[in-house]
């Protein structure tokens, strides 16, 4: 059930989950590299027609820690195909409405590279909601967290199976937008099966807030998007798209794949009725 209190204070990014899960929705937030090819926002334009819920944009970052080699590769790619984020939130500015967020995430690097306000204001610009920031601890976050605030960019904070339940509940409490439960300790990558440690991450996350929880970090097929749907409010896809796309795979191809893990989500949330 929504807390009134929390959805009243709720941004953008928020509210738009809040609002299609509590219709019993199963969320899919595909990611994409972005520079990663010459016509890379048409996978944007894909990703939305499939029906994603949000969209992950990655900045390209030299030193990506948290990455898996599948990530890492896009970072590379882009890069050497001269990606930067001025020329990435340009691309974006000439877009029209998606119609869903656009959520950034790269490295804490990036943002200190042009100081937090030019850069969460360059977001804004570009019509992003939403930021990750992986290598950001919760106790180190302030700073940004008001910044982005007042830019009008939603921080969001990531919760693992190793963090402690009160530091998790600092987490669930000042994140902004959704909880990102990253599923295993490990790289970001695609695996044969689900981590046994999603459930039970998520199912504490869920103890400590009502804001939506994506799960993320090794979900890759329909039937793993119909397990973590068991337990979280939906999936971040991030690998399985970004090795097609370097595979060669086009827009439509992405779009296809997607609309598998829609179904995916979708029959879930009908079997669970």
């Amino acid at each position: 059930m929504t807390n009134p209190t929390l959805a009243a204070g709720a941004g953008a990014v928020e509210r738009h989950l809040r609002s299609r899960r509590d219709t019993g929705r199963g969320l899919l937030m595909p990611y994409v590299t972005g520079g990663i090819t010459p016509g890379w926002t048409d996978y944007l334009r894909a990703f939305a027609a499939a029906g994603a819920d949000a969209i992950e944009l990655g900045l390209p970052f030299s030193d990506p820690t948290l990455d898996g080699v599948t990530i890492q590769q896009a970072s590379e790619t882009a890069l050497a195909r001269g990606a930067s984020t001025r020329r990435i939130l340009a691309d974006l500015s000439g877009m029209p409405d998606l119609g869903v967020p656009l959520v950034v995430s790269t490295y804490y690097n990036l943002v200190l590279h042009d100081g937090p306000e030019a850069f969460c204001a360059a977001l804004r610009r570009a019509g992003v909601g939403g930021l990750i920031v992986p290598d950001l601890p919760v106790n180190e976050a302030d700073e940004l967290t008001d910044v982005a605030a007042a830019a009008g960019i939603e921080l969001v904070l990531l919760a693992s199976p190793a963090t402690p339940q009160p530091r998790l509940a600092e987490i669930a409490c000042r994140s902004r937008g959704f909880v990102y439960a990253v599923s295993l300790m490990g790289t970001t990558g695609e695996r044969a099966a689900l981590a046994a440690s999603a459930a039970e991450l998520t199912e504490r996350i869920r103890r400590v807030t009502d804001r939506p929880v994506l799960l993320g970090f090794g979900v890759s097929t329909p039937d793993q998007a119909r397990e973590a749907r068991r337990h979280a409010d939906g999936v971040v896809v991030g690998a399985a798209v970004m090795r097609r796309v370097l595979d060669g795979a086009g827009p439509d191809d992405l779009r296809a794949f997607l609309a598998s893990l829609r179904q995916a989500l979708d029959q879930e949330c009908d079997r669970a009725r």
